[in-house]
């Protein structure tokens, strides 16, 4: 399934360059068991060891020029037209292929705004353009940052395929720990029995697993990037879940609620700020359409929930979703410093992104909800099964 994958996307680079109107993209890279570029798992799926060039031209062809040790593997993949190799320098070989059909503009991968964009290293970079210098090459370079952006973006069917089958496999999980979990239970006991369902499962985990999933016991511990504790599970309590798996090398990424007892249990205000969250991504979703930008999306729902009386949630409503959990381009968020850019994007059929946030109660802690959903040419689809109300645990 990855080798069809790679032969898809790297197809894909080149459609994409055609309608950028970028002559070629370069991925320069080195010793990608040590540093690899993050869009190396998109294209090739495989290490190189040596200084290695990975050329795309918008007619069509691909060129892989690489260390001859490497160059068995990288034929097999059938991904490349044609495989340059070279035993003491690459210097003359790159120089001699990019020669050959002049490109006036060459994109490579550095980027202020998006982190998968970014994969080229200061060193290499200074490298390459030693190598080139007696070129005009050097003052072609352009960011790839667009390019990448749509490449990342735009799911293949079959990577819906997989993206859609680990969202499956993680609401099983949340469902068979729904029937195991009960008041007095650890956070701790709780991570570790869904550690041993991702494994009968033959899953992975979507981050780091140190924090996946994150559990979540009562009002008294705030939703982040930290891992589970020794808080237990409490009668009138609630529990949440921030959880992912990777199947096949790609990631869901979902948010649950839980509550310990039963629907006449629920205080006002937990069932108001469910009722707020639930809503709100709701409203995202039935704006989300090709062509809107990603700060239009996150403004529904951030009005939204300051119209129900809270606080606006610390983060941006959404990011894409595939190889990563974080899979980068284009986000669903507000035009805050730190997001540069990347709510500027436009929406795309294929983007693949979760709606996300939280609110916080006086007494209860924070209610937050995550769901995957994929851009159609309509709208968007959930690939996720929308959680309308708090799973209630006797």
């Amino acid at each position: 399934m990855t080798y069809s994958i790679e032969i898809e996307k790297s197809n894909q680079a080149c459609d994409i360059l055609k309608e950028l109107d970028f002559d070629a993209w370069l991925v320069w890279v080195r010793e990608t068991s040590q540093m690899a570029d993050p869009v190396l798992d998109l294209i090739l799926g495989a290490d190189l060891v040596w200084q290695s060039a990975l050329l795309y031209t918008k007619q069509g062809e691909k060129i892989a020029i690489i260390g001859s040790l490497d160059a068995d593997g990288i034929r097999s993949k059938g991904i490349f037209d044609k495989v340059v190799t070279y035993d003491t320098s690459i210097r003359d070989v790159l120089l001699s292929e990019l020669n050959r059909f002049d490109p006036k503009e060459i994109a490579i991968n550095y980027s202020k705004n998006d982190v998968s964009a970014d994969g080229l290293t200061l060193g290499m970079y200074q490298i390459l353009q030693d190598y080139l210098k007696d070129s005009d090459y050097p003052n072609r370079f352009v960011s790839s940052e667009q390019f990448i952006g749509k490449l990342r973006g735009r799911k293949t069917t079959t990577e819906i395929e997989l993206i859609e089958h680990a969202v499956r496999i993680t609401e099983e999980i949340l469902e068979e720990i729904r029937n195991e979990v009960r008041p007095g239970m650890t956070e701790l006991q709780i991570y570790h029995r869904i550690h041993r369902m991702m494994s009968a499962k033959d899953v992975g985990s979507a981050w780091h697993p140190d924090h996946n999933p994150a559990v979540d016991a009562g009002p008294n511990k705030e939703f982040g990037h930290s891992g589970p504790t020794d808080n237990k599970t409490k009668r009138g309590h609630l529990l949440h879940f921030d959880f992912g798996v990777k199947f096949q090398g790609y990631c869901s990424d979902i948010q649950r609620m839980f509550f310990f007892g039963t629907p006449d249990m629920v205080p006002d205000e937990v069932a108001h700020a469910f009722r707020t969250v639930r809503d709100a991504i709701q409203l995202a979703a039935d704006a989300i359409k090709p062509g809107v930008t990603g700060n239009e999306i996150d403004t529904i729902a951030r009005d939204y929930v300051k119209e129900q009386g809270y606080e606006e949630f610390r983060h941006a409503l959404g990011h894409q979703l595939g190889r990563l959990a974080h899979d980068g381009g284009t986000l669903l968020g507000p035009y805050w410093e730190k997001y540069g850019e990347s709510p500027s994007g436009i929406l795309e059929p294929g983007n693949v992104f979760t709606l996300e946030l939280y609110v916080t109660t006086e007494n209860y802690g924070q209610v937050s909800l995550e769901e995957d959903i994929v851009v159609t040419r309509e709208g968007c689809r959930f690939l996720s099964t929308p959680q309308k109300e708090l799973v209630f645990i006797p």
